[in-house]
Protein backbone atom coordinates (compact mmCIF):
# COMPACT_ATOMS: atom_id res chain seq x y z
CA UNK A 1 0.00 0.00 0.00
CA UNK A 2 1.58 3.68 -1.08
CA UNK A 3 2.57 5.39 1.93
CA UNK A 4 0.86 8.64 0.63
CA UNK A 5 -2.66 6.50 1.14
CA UNK A 6 -1.73 5.56 4.80
CA UNK A 7 -1.16 8.88 5.32
CA UNK A 8 -4.12 10.33 5.36
CA UNK A 9 -5.48 8.83 8.30
CA UNK A 10 -2.97 8.32 10.39
CA UNK A 11 -5.02 7.75 13.59
CA UNK A 12 -5.90 4.30 12.13
CA UNK A 13 -2.35 3.41 11.43
CA UNK A 14 -1.08 4.96 14.85
CA UNK A 15 -3.98 2.33 16.40
CA UNK A 16 -3.10 -0.42 13.92
CA UNK A 17 0.77 -0.27 14.96
CA UNK A 18 -0.80 -0.45 18.31
CA UNK A 19 -2.52 -3.36 17.91
CA UNK A 20 0.38 -5.05 16.61
CA UNK A 21 3.13 -4.41 19.15
CA UNK A 22 0.24 -5.75 21.50
CA UNK A 23 -0.06 -8.68 20.15
CA UNK A 24 3.50 -9.23 19.47
CA UNK A 25 4.15 -8.67 23.68
CA UNK A 26 1.01 -10.61 24.48
CA UNK A 27 1.96 -13.49 22.24
CA UNK A 28 -1.86 -13.36 20.95
CA UNK A 29 -2.40 -13.07 16.83
CA UNK A 30 -5.84 -11.90 16.89
CA UNK A 31 -4.30 -8.61 17.85
CA UNK A 32 -1.79 -8.44 15.11
CA UNK A 33 -5.13 -10.16 12.96
CA UNK A 34 -6.80 -7.02 13.69
CA UNK A 35 -4.23 -4.70 12.92
CA UNK A 36 -4.17 -5.79 9.35
CA UNK A 37 -7.36 -5.63 9.25
CA UNK A 38 -7.02 -1.77 9.82
CA UNK A 39 -4.44 -1.28 7.50
CA UNK A 40 -6.57 -2.59 4.48
CA UNK A 41 -8.22 -0.32 2.22
CA UNK A 42 -11.59 0.90 3.32
CA UNK A 43 -13.63 -1.97 1.27
CA UNK A 44 -12.02 -4.82 2.84
CA UNK A 45 -12.76 -3.43 6.65
CA UNK A 46 -15.41 -5.56 7.94
CA UNK A 47 -18.62 -3.26 8.46
CA UNK A 48 -20.76 -5.29 11.59
CA UNK A 49 -24.60 -4.49 11.95
CA UNK A 50 -26.11 -4.78 15.63
CA UNK A 51 -28.25 -7.63 14.13
CA UNK A 52 -25.11 -9.83 13.50
CA UNK A 53 -24.19 -8.76 16.96
CA UNK A 54 -27.53 -9.83 18.62
CA UNK A 55 -27.02 -13.22 17.13
CA UNK A 56 -23.54 -14.21 17.70
CA UNK A 57 -23.71 -13.04 21.26
CA UNK A 58 -25.54 -13.59 24.83
CA UNK A 59 -26.19 -11.63 27.63
CA UNK A 60 -22.38 -10.15 29.21
CA UNK A 61 -20.20 -11.25 26.25
CA UNK A 62 -17.01 -8.82 24.79
CA UNK A 63 -17.04 -8.58 21.37
CA UNK A 64 -14.04 -7.39 19.06
CA UNK A 65 -14.81 -5.69 15.57
CA UNK A 66 -11.59 -4.39 13.68
CA UNK A 67 -13.56 -2.00 11.69
CA UNK A 68 -17.19 -0.10 12.28
CA UNK A 69 -20.16 -0.55 14.29
CA UNK A 70 -23.39 0.04 11.76
CA UNK A 71 -26.73 0.39 13.65
CA UNK A 72 -28.86 -1.85 11.43
CA UNK A 73 -30.81 -3.97 13.13
CA UNK A 74 -31.76 -4.31 17.27
CA UNK A 75 -30.05 -5.50 20.80
CA UNK A 76 -31.86 -7.02 23.44
CA UNK A 77 -29.17 -8.33 25.82
CA UNK A 78 -26.14 -5.95 27.24
CA UNK A 79 -22.66 -6.55 25.30
CA UNK A 80 -19.56 -4.94 25.17
CA UNK A 81 -17.91 -3.86 21.77
CA UNK A 82 -15.01 -2.90 21.32
CA UNK A 83 -14.47 -1.22 18.20
CA UNK A 84 -12.25 1.15 16.04
CA UNK A 85 -15.31 2.66 15.15
CA UNK A 86 -19.01 3.21 15.85
CA UNK A 87 -22.32 5.14 13.97
CA UNK A 88 -24.30 7.00 16.01
CA UNK A 89 -27.32 4.75 16.16
CA UNK A 90 -25.10 2.04 16.75
CA UNK A 91 -23.65 3.65 20.19
CA UNK A 92 -26.86 4.53 20.92
CA UNK A 93 -28.83 1.13 20.84
CA UNK A 94 -25.69 -0.37 22.69
CA UNK A 95 -25.77 1.73 25.53
CA UNK A 96 -29.76 1.69 25.01
CA UNK A 97 -29.46 -2.01 25.62
CA UNK A 98 -26.88 -1.55 29.12
CA UNK A 99 -23.79 -1.94 27.02
CA UNK A 100 -20.63 -0.44 26.36
CA UNK A 101 -18.94 0.92 23.56
CA UNK A 102 -15.29 0.83 24.03
CA UNK A 103 -12.45 2.45 21.45
CA UNK A 104 -9.79 -0.60 20.75
CA UNK A 105 -6.98 2.03 21.47
CA UNK A 106 -8.52 3.07 25.31
CA UNK A 107 -9.43 -0.55 25.51
CA UNK A 108 -5.62 -1.38 24.95
CA UNK A 109 -4.81 1.06 27.29
CA UNK A 110 -6.94 -0.03 29.91
CA UNK A 111 -4.53 -1.77 32.52
CA UNK A 112 -7.08 -3.88 33.49
CA UNK A 113 -8.07 -5.85 30.33
CA UNK A 114 -8.79 -9.20 29.59
CA UNK A 115 -9.30 -10.99 26.23
CA UNK A 116 -10.37 -14.45 27.68
CA UNK A 117 -13.84 -14.65 25.65
CA UNK A 118 -13.44 -11.92 23.83
CA UNK A 119 -15.17 -12.72 20.59
CA UNK A 120 -13.92 -11.76 17.19
CA UNK A 121 -16.44 -10.53 14.34
CA UNK A 122 -15.79 -9.57 10.87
Amino acid sequence: MAISKLKRNSKRIRVAEALARHGKSAKQHFWKDASETLLAPRRNRPEVNLRTISTNTKDGSRVLIAGKVLGSGSLDHKVTVIAHSFSASAKAKIKGAGGACINIIDYLQDSNKDTKGVLVLG
